[in-house]
Protein backbone atom coordinates (compact mmCIF):
# COMPACT_ATOMS: atom_id res chain seq x y z
CA UNK A 1 0.00 0.00 0.00
CA UNK A 2 1.00 3.43 -0.75
CA UNK A 3 0.59 6.72 1.52
CA UNK A 4 0.07 9.79 -0.92
CA UNK A 5 -0.32 12.90 1.34
CA UNK A 6 -1.24 16.65 -0.11
CA UNK A 7 -1.08 19.89 1.55
CA UNK A 8 -0.99 23.66 1.05
CA UNK A 9 0.26 26.66 3.07
CA UNK A 10 -0.16 30.24 2.72
CA UNK A 11 1.67 32.33 4.78
CA UNK A 12 2.07 36.39 4.94
CA UNK A 13 5.37 35.89 3.65
CA UNK A 14 8.07 36.76 0.94
CA UNK A 15 8.33 33.51 -1.27
CA UNK A 16 11.96 33.62 -1.16
CA UNK A 17 11.87 33.08 2.62
CA UNK A 18 9.48 30.24 2.58
CA UNK A 19 11.85 28.81 -0.11
CA UNK A 20 14.74 29.23 1.77
CA UNK A 21 13.46 26.95 4.20
CA UNK A 22 11.88 24.49 2.11
CA UNK A 23 15.16 24.11 -0.12
CA UNK A 24 17.56 23.75 3.12
CA UNK A 25 17.44 19.27 3.91
CA UNK A 26 18.49 20.09 7.35
CA UNK A 27 15.49 22.47 8.19
CA UNK A 28 13.22 19.94 6.29
CA UNK A 29 14.50 17.13 8.27
CA UNK A 30 14.05 19.14 11.64
CA UNK A 31 10.57 20.01 11.21
CA UNK A 32 9.55 16.16 11.08
CA UNK A 33 8.83 14.37 14.80
CA UNK A 34 9.88 11.14 14.14
CA UNK A 35 13.24 12.26 12.75
CA UNK A 36 16.26 11.64 15.92
CA UNK A 37 18.77 12.94 14.12
CA UNK A 38 20.13 13.84 10.73
CA UNK A 39 23.94 14.73 9.12
CA UNK A 40 23.70 16.79 6.02
CA UNK A 41 26.81 16.28 3.29
CA UNK A 42 28.00 19.36 1.52
CA UNK A 43 26.43 17.64 -1.57
CA UNK A 44 23.06 18.06 -0.42
CA UNK A 45 22.28 14.12 0.51
CA UNK A 46 21.50 13.76 3.73
CA UNK A 47 20.75 11.02 6.35
CA UNK A 48 18.24 10.90 8.68
CA UNK A 49 17.64 8.39 11.65
CA UNK A 50 14.40 7.96 11.69
CA UNK A 51 12.28 6.28 14.71
CA UNK A 52 9.10 4.96 13.83
CA UNK A 53 7.12 3.82 17.28
CA UNK A 54 5.52 0.48 15.47
CA UNK A 55 6.38 -2.94 16.80
CA UNK A 56 8.64 -4.38 14.53
CA UNK A 57 10.98 -1.53 14.45
CA UNK A 58 13.45 -1.55 17.47
CA UNK A 59 15.86 0.98 16.96
CA UNK A 60 15.74 4.06 14.41
CA UNK A 61 16.32 3.62 10.73
CA UNK A 62 18.53 5.45 8.63
CA UNK A 63 16.96 6.65 5.74
CA UNK A 64 19.31 8.27 2.92
CA UNK A 65 17.86 11.28 1.33
CA UNK A 66 19.22 13.12 -2.05
CA UNK A 67 17.70 16.18 -3.78
CA UNK A 68 16.40 14.94 -7.29
CA UNK A 69 15.13 17.38 -8.96
CA UNK A 70 16.16 21.10 -7.88
CA UNK A 71 13.95 24.77 -9.59
CA UNK A 72 15.16 27.86 -7.53
CA UNK A 73 13.32 29.27 -6.11
CA UNK A 74 10.18 27.40 -6.58
CA UNK A 75 10.36 23.67 -6.41
CA UNK A 76 12.06 20.87 -5.03
CA UNK A 77 11.71 16.98 -5.03
CA UNK A 78 13.59 14.28 -2.56
CA UNK A 79 13.69 10.85 -2.55
CA UNK A 80 14.86 8.58 0.94
CA UNK A 81 15.14 5.44 0.83
CA UNK A 82 15.78 2.73 3.66
CA UNK A 83 15.03 -0.51 4.68
CA UNK A 84 11.51 0.26 6.01
CA UNK A 85 9.92 3.00 3.45
CA UNK A 86 10.94 4.36 1.26
CA UNK A 87 9.78 8.58 0.29
CA UNK A 88 9.16 11.39 -1.89
CA UNK A 89 8.74 14.36 -1.26
CA UNK A 90 7.73 17.18 -3.02
CA UNK A 91 7.81 21.07 -2.37
CA UNK A 92 6.42 23.97 -4.96
CA UNK A 93 6.34 28.00 -3.88
CA UNK A 94 4.53 30.30 -6.01
CA UNK A 95 3.60 33.81 -5.36
CA UNK A 96 -0.66 34.43 -4.19
CA UNK A 97 -2.10 37.57 -5.98
CA UNK A 98 -2.22 39.11 -2.92
CA UNK A 99 1.72 38.98 -2.91
CA UNK A 100 1.90 35.99 -0.22
CA UNK A 101 4.02 32.89 -0.35
CA UNK A 102 1.76 29.16 -1.17
CA UNK A 103 3.36 26.48 -0.75
CA UNK A 104 2.33 23.03 -1.69
CA UNK A 105 3.41 19.84 -0.23
CA UNK A 106 3.55 16.28 -1.88
CA UNK A 107 4.70 12.97 -0.36
CA UNK A 108 4.50 9.57 -1.22
CA UNK A 109 5.75 6.97 1.03
CA UNK A 110 5.53 2.93 0.01
CA UNK A 111 6.13 0.85 3.16
CA UNK A 112 8.23 -1.96 2.94
CA UNK A 113 7.26 -3.44 6.55
CA UNK A 114 4.45 -4.18 8.25
CA UNK A 115 2.85 -1.55 10.10
CA UNK A 116 4.89 1.22 8.03
CA UNK A 117 2.28 2.70 5.74
CA UNK A 118 -0.83 2.47 8.48
CA UNK A 119 1.71 4.80 10.98
CA UNK A 120 1.80 7.39 7.82
CA UNK A 121 -1.69 7.46 7.16
CA UNK A 122 -2.38 8.05 11.22
CA UNK A 123 0.32 10.51 11.61
CA UNK A 124 1.00 12.63 8.17
CA UNK A 125 -1.09 15.42 9.17
CA UNK A 126 0.23 15.82 12.37
CA UNK A 127 3.51 15.88 10.60
CA UNK A 128 2.40 18.16 8.23
CA UNK A 129 1.09 20.69 11.08
CA UNK A 130 5.13 20.82 12.10
CA UNK A 131 6.29 21.49 9.19
CA UNK A 132 3.64 24.57 9.24
CA UNK A 133 4.85 25.56 12.64
CA UNK A 134 8.48 25.43 11.92
CA UNK A 135 8.22 27.30 8.86
CA UNK A 136 5.66 29.80 10.87
CA UNK A 137 8.77 30.06 13.44
CA UNK A 138 11.07 30.81 10.81
CA UNK A 139 9.40 33.38 9.05
CA UNK A 140 8.65 35.03 12.85
CA UNK A 141 4.46 34.63 12.14
CA UNK A 142 4.30 31.93 15.41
Amino acid sequence: MTVRVRREFVFDADPEDVWAFISDPAKRAGAISVVDEYEVADDGTATWHVRLPIPVIRSSIAVDTEEVRKEPPTYVKFVGKSRAFRVTGEHTVSETDDGRARLVNEFVVDGRLPGVESFFERKFSDELDNLERALERELGLA
